[in-house]
């Protein structure tokens, strides 16, 4: 994989990661546009759990190619349906920019572990 592609694929990966520990952790800004959004505190764990696991594939995927598209794939459709979630609730750019720029950066991290 070229370097840009190690680069945007960790950037991933640090990003779901990251996502997830303030959700585990409840950390007000992690959790508070969740709430906002209409997602019940019951449902924030496993949100956590799939991010964490996306972020796994990423890192095993260096070694088994098909685990990191499929989780690229994954979390790109995790963050496109956040971003829904946030559109449709009206939360404003402040809700769903972050989501959109994930997305976007999902893509690309789609797309570089598909050219690999």
């Amino acid at each position: 994989m070229s370097t840009i592609g190690i680069v945007v694929v960790a950037l991933l990966g640090l990003i779901a990661a990251g996502s997830a520990i303030g959700k585990l952790t409840k950390a007000t800004p992690a959790v508070e546009g969740l709430y906002a959004a209409g997602i019940k505190e019951s449902q924030v764990p496993g949100l956590a759990v799939l991010e964490l696991l996306g972020a796994v594939g990423l890192v095993v995927g260096i070694w088994l190619p098909w685990l990191g598209v499929l989780s690229a794939v994954c979390l790109t459709l995790y963050f496109l349906g956040a971003l829904v979630v946030q559109v449709r609730a009206k939360t404003g750019p402040a809700g769903f920019v972050p989501p959109l720029v994930i997305t976007l950066i999902g893509i690309a991290a789609t797309l570089l572990e598909l050219g690999r």
